[in-house]
């Protein structure tokens, strides 16, 4: 008898340990028991869609997947809405079927703003107890000839504890580059692209960083799954300027400074991307050209389907291209026509080459490293977080990677 009452003690003691756990990552994702099931904003995240001097875009889930949704901006650094400043935003509300479920999915954009200020935004229902929190973002000066980001790759986490990881690497990032005006993540967010509590570990673990600062997605291999990428899109409110045939929301290119950056999407449609890529890069004025995608042309090893891709990085002189998928780090030398460029042979104004990069990984995933290639400057595993700070002002781009406890791993400039 009292063996069975210690037991029953020891059962109730670990259904309250597990009860306990559950809450915790609850709270810690926004998802909450009350707003699973109602129009409370989670997973709130802000991107570029149209120009970034003028405009800014948001997405957010609700549990009710009824729900409307809401934007309220406004000027200045006060969270004040009230009904004679207001900027009032109706979003694009559709429902997505996740493994939890039916969520609400709420896209929205304002424009018409002025450069280089200071806003404060909510999102939510309209109803009382059903907003986010009050957020900041500024936008971008007007005629600005300089821009600092910020490059990870591949978080990739299964664990919250993963997503851990991932939010002190962002923190690192932010902490080395104060002054970075947005996130490009090189893919492969999420291990199981349908594992919705991954992506709520993903979004609450970067909150402080990801309602304010746009972080731009590029679609990887554990993103898109036989073509169908429906939960990765549904996080993000981007531009609609890429090629038919290609998912909307995989496929994408935007301006912010003197930089055009061109998103492209390895996974699926690569022949029209090629096309596609032509007229995207022949079509900015932009004097930095850098791609964004997952799998590397040229990285601990090449991805042969993106040839084509490379002769046109080639042919309108494309400075840098980051990229994901390997979970090591590595750089090229410049790179035209497949072999290196020689250091000082190209002058000014002449073809200088491309260089590679993968920017390790930003979770807890690391792959073992791959033999050196002979298009390999730098080449190495160091298993840890790794971040890049990319800053272009005038005829300069400084590249600087670090690891999560803030060593510096690899710097290079390019110069115009």
């Amino acid at each position: 008898m009292k063996d069975l009452k210690t037991i029953l003690i020891i059962g109730i003691i670990i259904v309250v340990l597990i009860v306990a756990a559950v809450a915790l990552e609850w709270l810690k994702s926004g998802r909450t028991a009350e707003n699973l099931s109602s129009g409370i904003p989670y997973d709130v995240v802000t991107t570029f869609k149209g120009e970034a001097e003028t405009s800014r875009a948001f997405t957010w889930y609700t549990g009710d997947s009824g729900a409307a949704g809401v934007l309220q901006v406004v000027k200045g650094g006060k969270a004040t809405f009230d009904e004679g400043s207001v900027i009032k935003v109706e979003a694009d509300n559709t429902v997505i079927k996740t493994d939890k479920g039916r969520r609400g999915v709420h896209k929205a954009e304002v424009s018409g703003l002025e450069a280089g200020t200071l806003y404060t935004y909510r999102v939510g229902t309209g109803n009382k107890g059903e907003w986010s929190a009050a957020a900041q973002f500024m936008t971008a000066e007007a005629d600005n000839g300089s821009v600092t980001f910020i490059n990870v790759t591949d978080s990739q986490g299964v664990t919250a504890g993963d997503f851990e990881i991932w939010g002190k690497t962002l923190n690192k990032a932010f902490e080395t580059f104060p002054e970075a005006q947005f996130i490009v993540h090189n893919g492969d967010f999420t291990e199981t692209p349908g594992d919705s509590a991954a992506w709520d570990s993903l979004f609450s673990n970067a909150a402080r960083w990801v309602t304010g600062i746009p972080l731009m997605p590029v679609t990887g291999n554990h993103d898109e799954v036989d073509e169908q990428a429906a939960e990765f899109t549904s996080h993000f409110n981007l531009p609609d300027n890429g090629v038919k045939g290609s998912i909307a929301g995989t496929l994408y290119s935007f301006d912010y400074g003197p930089v055009h950056v061109t998103v492209l999407n390895t996974e699926s449609n690569l022949k029209k991307q090629a096309e596609w890529l032509k007229k995207d890069l022949a079509g900015t004025a932009k004097p930095w050209k850098i791609v964004a995608m997952h799998r590397p042309a040229y990285g601990g090893n090449t991805y042969k389907k993106v040839e084509d891709w490379t002769g046109v990085f080639d042919k309108y002189q494309v400075d840098l291209v980051l990229q994901g998928h390997n979970h090591e780090y590595s750089r090229s030398y410049p790179l035209l026509n497949g072999a290196i460029v020689p250091e000082g042979e190209n002058p000014v104004g002449a073809a200088r080459g491309t260089v590679y990069v993968v920017t390790n990984a930003s979770g807890s995933k690391f792959n073992e490293k791959k033999e050196d290639q002979f298009y390999h400057k730098v080449h190495f595993q160091n298993n840890q977080p790794v971040f890049a700070g990319i800053t272009v002002s005038g005829r300069t781009l400084s590249f600087e990677a670090y690891d999560i406890g803030g060593n510096k791993l690899d710097e290079f400039v390019l110069t115009h």
